[in-house]
């Protein structure tokens, strides 16, 4: 049985989707917020091929990409 690159590739990439948004979200960073959308895009496509309901976690991307925008937008609001 050998090591799976893929499998530790898709783990690495969620992983850091996950502690990309959780930064974002503690330090009010838009641009956190948006590099954990982008991260995350590639293994949740995965799960958009899904014939259950593990294709619902394709839309997990979204939830970063609009609290990038809505933070970005607050945050030149209170720049101003």
């Amino acid at each position: 049985m050998g090591f799976y690159w893929i499998g530790f590739i898709f783990w690495v990439l969620i992983g850091t989707g996950l502690l990309l948004s959780l930064y974002g979200l503690c330090k009010k960073s838009w641009k956190a917020l948006l590099l954990s959308g982008v991260v995350l895009i590639l293994p949740m496509l995965y799960f958009g091929g899904a014939e259950n309901w593990f294709r619902i976690l394709a839309f997990v991307p979204l939830l970063p990409f609009v609290l990038a925008y809505y933070t970005k937008k607050k945050v030149g609001i209170l720049k101003r």
